[in-house]
């Protein structure tokens, strides 16, 4: 593990700093790479992203693939923790913190302003992320691959559904460009390009692998630095509203990790196997959480604002997973 890996904590906290540093100092140049987007997809960020997820791309042997039927548990454990599970302890715990708990700070319409955007990031399991949390705990990439593209099909159908249902509206407008180049751009991209790369080395990948790591973490502190950058005034401007709202989607999130993680103890699954398979379910696809929020509500709706939050607290909540869960490798059989 080089320095890069070993200290990973540290440089994300760092980066932290200095994205909300930056973008107060200089908020005009962030305003600027802010406006580099396409169907609310900033392209910067899909690239940083997409240097992330192309080393674990490469690792995926799609020979094995076929093999993934032979052990369906971890799959299907996955599919009933994002879609049957997720969506409503959300929104179960937005209503709870937001109509009962901070019920004296915030008035009603804003308070259901941020319930409806942490459904929204509820309903919105990870795309992109998840590949490289996958990597940070030696997942096996030919699984976490279908896991993800599975996650992919299924939300094209039940996202609007489900969110629809969880708000009580039927208006819900999906941003199918958003959703669609999300899935090009950090799924199909990414994978074709390491089946090009794996097919011109002769599958011997893991030279490669091994000089493209760094790549990858500087890709991830890169695009930390620039969504903290991105929200630096917000931050600054409203911090109380910002601690309200965190504070139930890190309950969430470390409840659904660890709902999922035991209960891939409890199936024996392998370790490569069970903490991609906890992270998927943790982990938001934030893009489509985000641009959902301002079609629906505003820029400067408590929605909006909740989904960026959820972004905010992402990377810090799940690298503390990262860590628990190699730190809990022997809990589990062998991966081979």
């Amino acid at each position: 593990m080089g320095i890069f890996e070993r200290y990973l904590s540290v440089w994300v906290g760092l980066c932290i700093l200095l994205g909300v540093t930056f973008g107060n100092v200089f908020p005009s140049i962030f305003a600027m790479v802010a406006t580099w987007e396409y169907a609310h997809v900033n392209l910067l960020i899909a690239v940083l992203i997409w240097l992330m997820i192309y080393p674990m791309m490469v690792q995926v042997d799609f020979a094995s693939i076929k093999n993934v039927g032979k052990k369906p548990k971890g799959l299907i454990l996955t599919l009933i923790v994002n879609w049957v599970i997720k969506p409503f302890t959300m929104a179960g715990l937005g209503w709870l913190f937001f109509h009962y708990i901070f019920v004296d700070w915030v008035d009603p319409e804003t308070a259901n302003e941020y319930i409806a955007g942490m459904i929204l990031l509820g309903v919105a399991p990870c795309t992109a992320m998840v590949f490289v949390w996958s990597q940070l705990t030696k997942g096996d990439p030919n699984y976490t691959l279908v896991q993800v593209s599975v996650n992919d099909i299924i939300m094209i159908f039940a996202f609007a559904p489900i969110t629809a249902f969880l708000l009580g509206v039927t208006d819900i407008t999906v941003p199918w460009e958003t959703l669609l180049l999300s899935v090009f751009l950090y799924v199909v991209l990414p994978l074709v390009a390491g089946f090009l790369t794996r097919k011109y080395l002769h599958n011997q990948v893991a030279p490669l692998v091994d000089h493209l790591k760094p790549l990858s973490v500087i890709g991830l502190l890169a695009t930390v630095m620039l969504l903290f950058g991105f929200q630096a005034e917000t931050i600054i401007s409203k911090p109380q509203s910002i601690v309200m709202i965190a504070i139930p989607l890190v309950i969430q999130s470390y409840g659904i990790f660890f709902l999922a993680y035991f209960a891939a103890k409890a199936l024996r699954l392998t370790h490569n196997i069970a903490a991609p398979a906890a992270l998927i379910g943790t982990s938001n696809f934030f893009e489509l959480a985000v641009a959902v929020a301002i079609s629906l509500f505003g820029l400067h709706s408590g929605a909006a604002l909740a989904t960026v939050v959820g972004v905010l607290v992402e990377v810090p909540v799940m690298l503390s997973l990262v860590k628990f869960a190699n730190s809990t490798r022997h809990w589990f059989n062998s991966d081979a």
